[in-house]
This record gives C-alpha cells, sequence and structure tokens, in this order.
C-alpha cells in the first residue's frame, strides 16, 4: 500500500512539472486575471449591449461560439489558432483589437494567451459561487504579538483582519478611550448618544462591555436606528412622487419595520412578509402592512397620464429595488438589454418581472388596492361573519370573503371602461356619464354575484344609472338611484346573477342637467356574491355587519394584492425596453447564473422570495452582511455596497465576509442582532480612530482596519443628537408623520393646497425617521446631510462635506432651539458660572473633557457673544425668539446658547469616534 501510494505522488508530481512547462506559467484563474482584462479592454464590444462579428465573451457559451467568419474566436488548447489572441498582436491599428483604441499590456496578453492555451477554462465570479464554511486563519506567531494587541483578538472576525495586517507588517490600534467606545457603541446601536443611566452603571464598572452591548440591543431605540436605514432601501416616503406627488398614508409600514427590528424578527421572515406577506396562509394585517415595500414606488395621479405606463414603471421599480436590496447586482441594466458585465441576460430580466406583474394596483388615483384599518369593534363583526361563514359550511369561501372585506378585491377601474358616448375617464381617472350618456365594460367574467359594490361621488338628485348585459337593448341587471353622495361613497346594490364572460352596458340619464354638465363619477366597482345562509335566521344581523365594514369609511394602507387566476397578466420582453414593444412571451423564472428556483415553491412572489432567502443564494447573505458592516465601519467589506458584480473590487476581506455570511444563515439562523453583536464585540471595532503619519500612507481609507472607525453621523442622526443633548428629543414612538420645524417657503403645493404645518408639542421633536418625507421637497436640513428624496431605492448615502452643512447647524430653528434649550438648562445647573456651563455644555454634547486651547477659544467666544447682545438693542430677543419665557439672565442664556451652538458644529459632535 504503502509503495502504490508513493507511484500515486510521483505521478501527480509528474504531471505537475508537465503541465507548468508545457504552458510556461501556473494555472490562469479566469475570475480574478482574465475577466478583469475582458469586462476592461473587450466586453463593451463584444458583450451583452453589443456582440460586434458575432463574438462576445459574456458567457462561455458564446465565447467559444462560431462567429460570423464562420469559425470561432477562441480555440481551447490552441492560442495560436485563436483569432482572439492573433487579433491582440497585429501590428495594423485597423486588425489589432481593441479596435483604435491602445494595446494591451504584454503582461495582459502572456495572461490571455496562456489562459487560452490551458484550455480556457470559464470561472465563476468570486461572489456566485455558494457560500461554504471558511476555516479561520492560523495565526503563526500569535506567541510574538506585541503587548498593545492583546486585547484585539476578542472574536474570530479579528483572526481574519489580524492575518491581512500581518501581509502588510501593520498592528492594529489600541483600545479606544472607554467614553468615546460607550459613545460610539449607542450611536452604531441606537443611532443615540448613551443615556445617563447607562454612562454611569458603565463608568462605575456595574456593566462590562458585553452588558452594555446587549442592554443597547434590547433598547427599543434600536429598532427605530435600524429602521432608518432600511427604509432609504425601501424608498419609503409620505407622498406619490412625480409632478403633482400629493401625500399618502404610509406610516404603518414605517412603524412595521421599527417593530420587526425590536422583535428581532430574522431575516428570512423580515423578506418573505415583505414581498409575499399577502401570499402566505390567513397573512394578518401586519404581514399585509409588510407587503408596501413594494408599494412605496411612486404613484402619478397627475390627469392626463397613462395609468398602464405608471403601472409598467412601478414594476420595474420593483424588479429592480429587489435586486438591489437582497442582491447587490445592477439588474436595470438589463432591462434594455443584457448585462455588459454580469451574467445575466435581457429575457432573465422579463422572467424575474413575471413574478412581479400579476398585483392588483394598477397606477390608480386612490392607491388600489389598500388594507382597510379596522377597529377593535370592526375585528369582532368581521370574526362573527367568519364564525357564520364556517357554520355554514363555507370554509372555501372564507379565503375569498376575508380578501373582499379587508381589501375591496378584486375589483375592476376605470380604466377598464371603454366606448364612451357622452362620457368620458376624467382626468384619466374615474368613469363620467353626461345624461343620456353611455359606455362599455367589456368581456367581464361573473360567476352569479348578486351584489354590485361600487365607490363613486354624485353631486345631483334625480339620476339614474341602469347597467344592461349586452347593449341597449339587453336586459337590465342592475338599477342605481343616483342622490347626492356629499362625497365619495361606497355601497352595495342587487345585481341579477349572470354566469360568463359578459360586456356591460351603462347608461345614464337625468333630465334635469344641462347639456354639458356632469352629476357624478364611479371610482371603480365591483361584483360580490352574497354571504351564505340568506334564509336563516340571524342573517340580517350579519348582513348588516358586512354592509357596515363594506361601507363604512376606513383608514387605507396600500398594500399588495394578487390578481385572481383568471385575471393573471402575461408577461412579454420588451424589445429594447420600451414597453410598448413586446417580444415573446416568458414565464416566472430566475437568472440561470444564480441558485436553482425550489422545486417546491410556487411560482409567484411568495416562491421567489423563498428562493432569495434560500441557503444556495450566493448573494443573499453577503449583500446583508456587507451592508450592515458598512453601516458600523462607515466602508463594506465589498466597497461598492450596491454592487457586487464583475465590476465591484475584489474585496481584501473576502474570507472574512464569506465567514460571517455563511454563519449568518448557519449559525445565527438570520438572526441580525446576534451579527450586529458579533461586529462591535471584535477587538476591531473597539480599536482607536486615531491614526497617525505611516497608517496614512499605507492605508489611508482604513480598507485593511488598523484603526477603528471615525464617519460622520447621518442626517437624522446629527438632528436626533443635538435634540438629545438639549434634553428635547421626545421618546414617543409609531404613528403618523410629523412636521418639524423649517424655514420657510420651502413647499409650494399647487394642486390640493397642502402646506407644512410645524407640529405641536413634542411631535416637532420626535425622531427624525418620524419626519414627513416629501418627494419632490425633502427635508431641507436632511438633503444638506446626503438624505435622499426616497423616489427610488437608495442603497448607500454617500457622505459629503459642503460649508452649506455648517450653515444648517448654525442657522436652521431646530439647531437654533436646541442650543438655547441646552444653555439654558446647563446655565441652571452650574449656577450662572460661565466656565463650567462651558465645561460641563462640551461634556455633555462630546462625553469627552474639554482641553485647555478649545476652553479658551470657547470662552472668547462667549465673550464676544455677550458683548454682542450687551451693545445692540433688541438682539438678545431676537435671538432668543424660540424661547420668549426667559427673563432673567437673558443675555449670558443667549452667549452660552451661542457657545453650544458652536459645540454641535464640531467635528467630536457630528462624527462617530
Amino acid at each position: 500500500m504503502k509503495k502504490r501510494s508513493l507511484v500515486l505522488i510521483a505521478i501527480l508530481t509528474l504531471g505537475g512539472f508537465i503541465f507548468y512547462f508545457t504552458t510556461g506559467t501556473e494555472e490562469i484563474d479566469f475570475s480574478s486575471q482574465v475577466k478583469p482584462i475582458l469586462n476592461k479592454h473587450c466586453i463593451s464590444c463584444h458583450g451583452g449591449v453589443k456582440k460586434n462579428a458575432g463574438f462576445s465573451v459574456l458567457f462561455e457559451k458564446e465565447a467559444l461560439a462560431v462567429t460570423e467568419n464562420g469559425h470561432p474566436a477562441i480555440v481551447p488548447g490552441n492560442a495560436k489558432a485563436s483569432s482572439f489572441i492573433q487579433r491582440l498582436k497585429e501590428s495594423d491599428e485597423e486588425l489589432r483589437m481593441p479596435y483604435k483604441k491602445p494595446p494591451l499590456s504584454k503582461t495582459e496578453i502572456k495572461i490571455l494567451e496562456n489562459w487560452v492555451d490551458q484550455g480556457a477554462k470559464w470561472g465563476k465570479h468570486w461572489a456566485y459561487n455558494s457560500l461554504e464554511e471558511v476555516e479561520t486563519p492560523n495565526l503563526t506567531n500569535i506567541a510574538s504579538l506585541e503587548g498593545s494587541t492583546n486585547h484585539f483578538l476578542n472574536n474570530k472576525i479579528d483572526t481574519f483582519i489580524y492575518n491581512v495586517l500581518q501581509q502588510q507588517d501593520l498592528q492594529p490600534s489600541p483600545e479606544a478611550d472607554s467614553m468615546v467606545l460607550l459613545r460610539r457603541l449607542a450611536l452604531d446601536i441606537i443611532g443615540l448618544p448613551p443615556s445617563p443611566e447607562l454612562t454611569r452603571q458603565y463608568t462605575n464598572g456595574e456593566l462590562t462591555y458585553e452588558n452594555v452591548v446587549d442592554s443597547l440591543l434590547a433598547d427599543e431605540n434600536y429598532g427605530e436606528k435600524w429602521a432608518n436605514w432600511w427604509l432609504d432601501l425601501s424608498r419609503y416616503a409620505d407622498s406619490k412622487g412625480y409632478e403633482k406627488d400629493p401625500s399618502r398614508l404610509m406610516w404603518r409600514y414605517r412603524d412595521y419595520v421599527i417593530k420587526s427590528f425590536n422583535d428581532n424578527k430574522t431575516f428570512d421572515q423580515f423578506t418573505i412578509e415583505q414581498l409575499a406577506g399577502d401570499l402566505l396562509p390567513n397573512p394578518s394585517d401586519e404581514q399585509w402592512i409588510a407587503t408596501a415595500f413594494h408599494r412605496n414606488t411612486m404613484n402619478n395621479t397627475e390627469g392626463g397620464t397613462d395609468n398602464e405606463e405608471y403601472r409598467v414603471a412601478a414594476v420595474l421599480d420593483r424588479v429592480n429595488a429587489t435586486f438591489e436590496v437582497w442582491q447587490s447586482t445592477t439588474y436595470a441594466c438589463i432591462q434594455c438589454h443584457s448585462h455588459p458585465y454580469d451574467p445575466f441576460t435581457h429575457e432573465e430580466y422579463y422572467e424575474v418581472m413575471a413574478f412581479f406583474n400579476n398585483s392588483r394596483d394598477e397606477d390608480t388615483d386612490d392607491n388600489e388596492p389598500n388594507l382597510r384599518i379596522y377597529t377593535e369593534e370592526d375585528q369582532k363583526q368581521f370574526a362573527a361573519i367568519a364564525d357564520w361563514i364556517k357554520s355554514q359550511g363555507k370554509e372555501e369561501q372564507l379565503h375569498d370573503e376575508t380578501l373582499f372585506i379587508k381589501t375591496l378585491e378584486p375589483k375592476l377601474n376605470p380604466d377598464e371602461f371603454s366606448d364612451f358616448v357622452k362620457g368620458e375617464l376624467i382626468n384619466t381617472v374615474w368613469v363620467g356619464l353626461l345624461n343620456n350618456g353611455h359606455c362599455m365594460l367589456k368581456n367581464i367574467r361573473l360567476q352569479d354575484e348578486d351584489e354590485l359594490v361600487i365607490k363613486y361621488n354624485s353631486w345631483e338628485k334625480d339620476g339614474v344609472l341602469n347597467i344592461r348585459e349586452g347593449d341597449a337593448s339587453g336586459q337590465i341587471l342592475s338599477t342605481i338611484h343616483m342622490t347626492n353622495t356629499n362625497g365619495q361613497k361606497i355601497k352595495i346594490f342587487p345585481f341579477k346573477p349572470q354566469s360568463g364572460n359578459l360586456d356591460l352596458y351603462f347608461e345614464y340619464s337625468n333630465p334635469a342637467l344641462g347639456p354639458q354638465q356632469n352629476s357624478f363619477y364611479i371610482e371603480w366597482i365591483a361584483f360580490h356574491k352574497s354571504l351564505p345562509g340568506k334564509n336563516l335566521p340571524g342573517y340580517a344581523d350579519i348582513q348588516s355587519k358586512f354592509t357596515n365594514l363594506i361601507e363604512g369609511q376606513r383608514d387605507l394602507m396600500p398594500v399588495m394584492v394578487e390578481n385572481p387566476p383568471h385575471r393573471k397578466r402575461s408577461t412579454h420582453v420588451f424589445e429594447r425596453g420600451n414597453w410598448m414593444s413586446l417580444g415573446e412571451e416568458v414565464e416566472p423564472d430566475v437568472p440561470a447564473s444564480l441558485n436553482d428556483f425550489p422545486e417546491d415553491k410556487p411560482r409567484n412572489r411568495l416562491g421567489f422570495a423563498h428562493w432569495l432567502m434560500d441557503a444556495d443564494n450566493p448573494l443573499t447573505s453577503r449583500t446583508v452582511v456587507n451592508r450592515i458592516w458598512e453601516q458600523i465601519f462607515g466602508q463594506g467589506l465589498v466597497l461598492t455596497v450596491e454592487d457586487m458584480g464583475t465590476q465591484s473590487p475584489t474585496p481584501i476581506h473576502k474570507e472574512l465576509l464569506d465567514y460571517l455570511s455563511y454563519r449568518l444563515i448557519h449559525v445565527h439562523q438570520w438572526d441580525l442582532k446576534a451579527l450586529i453583536k458579533d461586529m462591535v464585540m471584535s477587538g476591531t471595532y473597539r480599536q482607536s480612530s486615531k491614526t497617525n503619519t505611516e497608517l496614512r500612507y499605507i492605508d489611508p481609507y482604513n480598507r485593511f482596519y488598523a484603526r477603528g472607525p471615525r464617519f460622520r453621523l447621518s442626517a437624522e442622526q446629527i438632528r436626533d443628537q443635538a435634540l438629545y443633548v438639549s434634553d428635547l428629543l421626545s421618546s414617543k414612538m409609531y404613528g403618523p408623520s410629523v412636521m418639524p420645524a423649517q424655514p420657510d417657503g420651502i413647499w409650494q403645493t399647487v394642486y390640493s393646497g397642502e402646506k407644512w404645518e410645524t407640529s405641536e408639542g413634542e411631535d416637532q421633536y420626535r425622531r427624525g425617521l418620524y419626519t414627513y418625507v416629501k418627494r419632490t421637497s425633502p427635508y431641507p436640513s436632511f438633503i444638506s446631510f446626503d438624505a435622499g428624496s426616497r423616489e427610488i431605492c437608495q442603497v448607500q448615502r454617500l457622505r459629503t462635506n459642503t460649508p452649506l452643512q455648517a450653515l444648517v447647524t448654525l442657522n436652521d430653528p431646530v439647531y437654533l432651539e436646541a442650543a438655547i434649550h441646552m444653555a439654558e438648562n446647563i446655565w441652571a445647573i452650574n449656577k450662572s458660572n460661565f466656565k463650567a456651563s462651558i465645561e460641563s455644555a462640551y461634556n455633555k454634547a462630546t462625553y469627552n473633557q474639554i482641553d485647555d486651547h478649545k476652553m479658551a477659544t470657547l470662552e472668547a467666544l462667549y465673550n464676544e457673544a455677550y458683548q454682542h447682545f450687551e451693545n445692540e438693542e433688541n438682539a438678545t430677543e431676537e435671538f432668543l425668539n424660540y424661547r420668549k419665557d426667559i427673563t432673567g439672565n437673558s443675555k449670558e442664556i443667549a452667549a452660552l446658547a451661542v457657545v453650544c451652538n458652536a459645540i454641535m458644529n464640531l467635528d467630536e459632535f457630528i462624527t462617530k469616534s
């Protein structure tokens, strides 16, 4: 046996020598060596967009295929016979590739030549490979770690980081000062500075570092901090967008996100509920509300627009956002053509779109479909109806009744109407008919429904609307006497049962009207089969409850609802991305380059959500880990957090990314709090952020993590922190969005008369994520600090540094009021001692002791401000405009407020660490 093993080793060794000497090099890796060259030099003319000469290097099959000249450009194993290689070496510029561009370097050509000679083996981009368990590096010289590094190796994250630091001949930084670390932790986990009680317990040694981490993760402010991150991804806003941009009630989705983070809902459940909560068995209202993730798309209610065009735009946005949020993939690129760099085809875009193309929303004025928000008493009535249906042995009907009571779906919107005579779609939104006007509703499937539910508005009496079968001579199926409704109403009317696909003829008469006088409009209609047991005792009471639920006005929440089977939409490829140029029909499917679709799941949004969260999906876990790492460390392990494709830079810490991603799925079971704890417990996180000349030269952007994270806080955090240290911040959670103070003249809404009305009481001091988001006019101070308008999914906020930001924190009403309130409180505590007040203000704002230089500077500022208020008539009153009740020591408080305002502009205040 031993002799046989030696012979085998000899053969393998000899084979290796033969391979090396015949190829002249070590084996070429496609992903890390070849693909970057192809992306840089070749793929713009020979890829997903263009395939000049019938040659493409995007996919292996295309690259090895016969080109327009009748021969393959790449002959595996024979670079000399491959025109792909020989054209790179041509001296004639008309023949040399890349065409009319600088030639490849000798090194690049040699890599490609050796690759072809070695068989032109295709490879897979690292991010598209399934996750596997990663072994932690073996730190062989761990015993020789410098003394300052002993604190560093706290968990396996540090082992991966230190392994890279060793390769760069770097050492980790010492641990940060305890108060710096406490403030860093609190800002990262709950988005606010640490409370005085937590600070006291930590500094007194009553709580360990891990105790503090656990306490912060359990704090209800945790959900608010991390929800703000997710709301950027979900493009959450309080208005519909586009030119008209009216308000809509979406805040219940924001509250769902906050509660989900606080409840530590696992990320797989969080995902499935948002993408397909409506398709879960017996979905709860919370799961319905979760689906507003994809109802955050914009809605164009401007008159004259094409509802189908903007419905399609919303569906495309859902496809693009889903792949941005969960797959770190620029999938939008393939709406018009195959991806220029990544292995996704044009047709695959529309196969994914087919999962999202069957929802009921149609860009209507009232955001249908909506979840009707019922009161506790309403819920009791609904429960009684459900029990009644079950008692009649009609449990199969309960699903349809539940859907109808909760959403009034399925319904027919005005776009379904046609053939108007003396009538029209008013503003392309509502059905309107004049006296003796009529229109058609064609090819409507009826299944013996005996009730017509209609939402309409009528402002004249004596009108009659008849609905006939077929045409003007058909039998009357329903008659509606139009009276003054005093606004929009939902009403139930009798309807003569019919079965099959029918054309319905709507005719309206009201002799009292003038020739061009309109007297009503219809927003939608629905056909409904009455509840079972009509002839039984107790039915009248149940029907009364049903009528109350359907006809009563309720708060509405836009949600996702799937079309019934008979209304299933077909999905076609859009030729060159044009929604009006339909190509071949496609069925729901997922990209071939990623994991297979689960065989036991339905081909709908629910099945697609399960596909995303499948352990075999190579991108979801990597994406989540990278995004959370970016939130905590200021940059992703993959620097392009929006894209993990072949154009993204190869991560320095790829093994760490895969370790954490595998651990998130298989150890933490998608528990995000556990992932965050792993990160903040690491020695990597606890390092001081102080740098030095050597580190700035070797690693100016801290890619190797030889020091702790240091970056500016988000727009919301800066404002929240100012309110917190001034004792103004409200702890109130949830509910409708609020309008804190902002400069005058920002809103100029021309359609609805909506205006910014500053909230009263504590509502104007609530956390930033509760601030009303109008897409065409976002909160000004947030925009200045790089928040977005939420019109589209925003994966990463770019951090800028502009003079306008200082003007905001120096002059914005919120920051001025916070500075005045802080000064008043501190002045009272320090009993009119301005030096002690300055010291207290600095410590409260930064959690650090002030040094002599800063103290002298702020003293000088105080004295200069005091002299200004002393010498200038009315200056004090004008400055203290937000606190007119301040009387005693007003000049001193005003001067101290100027100092507090300056402190709120310091780097150590607006920057973490």
